[in-house]
């Protein structure tokens, strides 16, 4: 059992730093999910927020008829072959004109698993400010913005990513997370699921076979990508759900790699998951009812599950930190 203890500690602790592993099987929810494949079941966006040393911010001017003479943050779709990284270089290069180097992401948005976007904070490397002369059909030219001067946005959504970027580059509040260049099949959530209990006491949720693992779940496409922590807690516990919040607390690290079209588009986001008892809830009259808290962990109903308490002291602390201060990589449902 110790080595089967330190196999479990070790996966743990790599997906917390930030380092992957691959993913070799699906847990649950392969059956409601197909294999990635870009520009036909999936897209991925890239953008960049940029700074210069005033703390400006790199705007681009549109070109495209729609949004034409307005300005955005660099972005833009991956394109098949390309990793993440790859496609978000050639953005900034194509739209502003610049070489740039990422420095790590921002946050994560999604709208399921056919649509996501990666937002990097990144930094000048080389190349010129694009002016009007080089003017094409990726943009019109590329400006330093103060932030304050009046400026026609093509979204205002890019507002909370500039001051996210801005919270970040005075005050880190999340470990560097750049994705790691491990392939997947399908967009996946393998999930740190914690259990927090009355004297922090820490319990992590594993599938039994073929040897004690963290569960990793398929995104379906009617839902947000992180219900599939929804699925595992569903399929491990069914009697507690509706007692508890699955709270996908951040992304710890994103696996991806995106060479070989329609076998490796898809991305794991390792996430960290906290299972919360919903402590008020209502009687048969409709009246609040506080519950007293539980040390415990809700029980194991299906037996391909089983509660793993964390024994090691680091670790623990590391678990309570994070999940306390929330100090991982945020992804947001835009649904």
């Amino acid at each position: 059992m110790t080595s089967e203890r330190q196999l479990v500690e070790e996966q743990v602790e790599r997906l917390l730093s930030g380092q992957g592993s691959e993913v070799s099987l699906c847990d649950v929810g392969m059956e409601q999910s197909k294999p990635a494949a870009l520009r036909k079941n999936i897209t991925y966006i890239v953008c960049a927020v940029i700074f210069n040393e005033k703390e400006e911010v790199l705007m681009v001017q549109e070109a495209k008829q729609d949004c034409y003479k307005q300005w955005y943050l660099p972005a833009g779709r991956v394109e098949v072959g390309e990793s993440l990284e790859e496609a978000l270089r050639r953005e900034v290069k194509e739209e502003a004109g610049f070489d740039c180097e990422p420095i790590t992401m921002l946050l994560i948005q999604e709208q399921g698993p056919q649509w996501i976007r990666f937002i990097f904070l990144a930094r000048i490397s080389g190349g010129s400010l694009k002016s009007l002369a080089a003017a094409d059909q990726e943009s019109l030219q590329a400006a330093w913005w103060d932030r304050q001067s009046p400026l026609p946005l093509r979204g205002r959504d890019i507002l909370r990513l500039i001051e996210n970027g801005l919270k970040y580059r005075r005050n880190p509040w999340h470990p560097v997370t750049l994705p790691v260049d491990l392939s997947c099949r399908h967009v996946v959530q393998r999930m740190v699921l914690v259990f927090v209990g009355a004297e922090d006491q820490i319990w992590i949720l594993l599938v039994r076979g073929p040897t004690p693992h963290l569960p990793t779940a398929a995104a379906v496409k009617t839902h947000a990508v992180t219900w599939a922590a929804n699925m595992v807690v569903q399929e491990a516990l069914p009697s507690s759900y509706y007692d508890h919040d699955v709270a996908t607390l951040g992304v710890c690290g994103l696996q991806h790699n995106g060479r070989q079209h329609g076998r490796t588009d898809g991305v794991c986001l390792n996430t960290l998951v906290a299972l919360v008892p919903d402590r008020v809830q209502r009687d048969e009259d409709g009246l609040k009812v506080e519950l007293p808290p539980t040390g415990r962990p809700p029980p194991i109903e299906n037996p391909r599950y089983v509660w793993f308490e964390v024994q090691n002291l680091d670790l623990r602390e590391k678990l309570l930190e994070k999940t306390r201060n929330t100090s991982v990589l945020p992804i947001h449902s835009l649904y």
